[in-house]
């Protein structure tokens, strides 16, 4: 039962409140002597680090203690900021999340499946998602998410794509859809999130880039305004919180007690307040100020696909490859740029961008540039993001012939990745490891979606792949061997 003091106190929480920055602030004033950790005292055991963050940093970098709350149990100042965050974001509860999105997208997958459960997911998903099956045992079902050829790009799960792979796996747990895409393909979601209910499954979203989803009619549905029943948000993305800080959001048909639990099993008991203040900061200014904040944003990727599409070769699409299935919504805020057209891979411009112009985009292909805007971006950024890739196509543009065409490959799953990453293995040179089974996980980074994850077919298609995004200059991860010269491959 909740008392009349505890619902008096719901009632003043508003979101012009910010429970754990307020709390922070308390702190300070309060003058305590720290006898605890983190060792660096406020900053003062480490000046070189004082320095370099400043002393307002360092001085709320502090430990759990009862003026604060406790993010592993939390009862006053952080149960209110999730509270409130729950209340911005439409979900019965939201967790804050300080090991970043990943940690978020696990929880999700942790709480919806046991070892040999089954999830119904596309395969163009990040590596988390894979990770967390490792960890408890759950066994992908893939549907095929489509492909533009054109662009080379994984799509969106069409509805009855996702009905027949329900019908046909009855004993699945649950279905796990991307909203949106790292490109901005998103999926009907709430005729997605229909059928999984409609079969007693739950529908799980990562929401890494759909943050923004939430604060402007202009844009794709949320994941939890469209029924989902646990979506991931990167707070840190496109919702202006510091780096590896996220949310957890949750409906009214899972556990918010078992969630929990779950969530403890892998989060720090040592939380960032830092994060933490980020989050609760970040929801404010988000459900104060949102559309407005989003307004620019989307009038500054207007802008930038107008003035890029005019260069020439280049192609930044939008809303024109929604067709009502595989791709039922486009994310606007996304500056995607195809640039195969001008003889260039994508991680070829995004080189260039860097090296030679000083412009950091968020991350290239092999045919596809991601530049990533927000409301910290101004109009003369775009200007000068434009003139340069003016310039890339004028002194660097080449014949596009020999051009490795597909990005997604669809892969041949022989077992789960549980199964293959613990079993036993031999390291192998890559060319000789056609026709056998990957026990670990290749791809490029970002966007972090494998190529090759465990239990999975290699097949000539893809150690060509491999070999062509090497050439290009893609940032390779996943295996053992860091050059990528070996790959462990499952014993016969």
């Amino acid at each position: 039962m909740i008392g009349a003091w505890e619902v008096e106190h719901n009632n003043k929480l508003s979101q012009e409140s910010a429970p754990v920055l307020e709390a922070l602030e308390r702190m300070k004033t309060a003058r305590l002597v720290p006898f605890d950790v983190p060792g660096h005292k406020r900053g003062r055991g480490n000046p070189e680090l004082t320095a370099f963050l400043g002393e307002k940093c360092l001085s709320v970098d502090v430990n759990s203690m009862k003026m604060l709350d406790n993010l592993c149990h939390p009862v006053s100042v952080i149960r209110d900021a999730e509270r409130l965050a729950a209340e911005a974001f439409g979900a019965a509860h939201a967790f804050f999340m300080i090991g970043g999105t990943t940690s978020a997208v696990q929880a999700m997958i942790l709480t919806a499946a046991g070892r040999g459960d089954e999830i119904i997911l596309p395969r163009n998903v990040h590596r988390s998602v894979i990770n967390a099956m490792i960890l408890c045992g759950a066994v992908p079902v893939y549907v095929d998410p489509g492909m533009d050829k054109r662009l080379g790009i994984a799509l969106g799960m069409k509805p009855e794509d996702v009905e027949a792979a329900i019908l046909a796996h009855p004993k699945a747990k649950a279905v796990f859809v991307n909203n949106p895409t790292y490109y901005g393909i998103c999926s009907d979601v709430r005729a997605i999130a229909r059928l999984a209910h409609e079969h007693g499954l739950l529908l799980l979203a990562d929401e890494a880039h759909g943050t923004h989803f939430y604060f402007h009619d202009d844009l794709p549905a949320a994941a939890m305004h469209a029924g989902a029943d646990m979506a991931a948000l990167s707070m840190h993305k496109s919702g202006g919180s510091l780096t590896q800080s996220s949310m957890l959001l949750i409906g009214d048909r899972v556990s918010e007690g078992y969630v929990h639990q779950i969530i403890n099993l892998t989060q720090t008991t040592s939380a960032s307040y830092l994060l933490m203040a980020s989050l609760d900061i970040s929801r404010r200014s988000l459900a104060l100020h949102g559309k407005e904040i989003f307004d620019k944003v989307i009038s500054l990727v207007e802008y930038a696909r107008e003035e890029i599409n005019e260069i020439g070769d280049y192609y930044a699409y939008s809303r024109e490859l929604v067709n009502g299935g595989s791709v039922f919504d486009f994310d606007i805020t996304k500056l995607s740029i195809f640039t195969r057209p001008t003889g260039l891979a994508g991680i070829e411009v995004y080189d260039l961008l860097r090296d030679e112009y000083d412009i950091q985009t968020e991350f290239g292909d092999i045919a596809n540039l991601l530049a990533y805007i927000s409301v910290g971006d101004r109009e003369k950024d775009i200007e000068r993001l434009v003139a340069a890739l003016s310039e890339i196509r004028r002194n660097y543009s080449k014949d596009q012939t020999g051009m490795l065409e597909a990005e997604y490959i669809r892969p041949k799953v022989v077992c789960g990745p549980q199964q293959a990453f613990y079993a036993p293995k031999k390291s192998l040179p890559i060319d000789e490891t056609e026709g056998r089974v990957c026990s670990e996980f290749v791809m490029c980074y970002p966007p972090g979606i494998p190529i090759l994850a465990p239990g999975e077919l290699i097949t000539k298609e893809i150690l060509a792949y491999i070999h062509y995004a090497k050439d290009k200059g893609c940032s390779m991860t996943g295996p053992e061997d860091m050059e990528i010269r070996r790959l462990n491959v499952m014993e016969e």
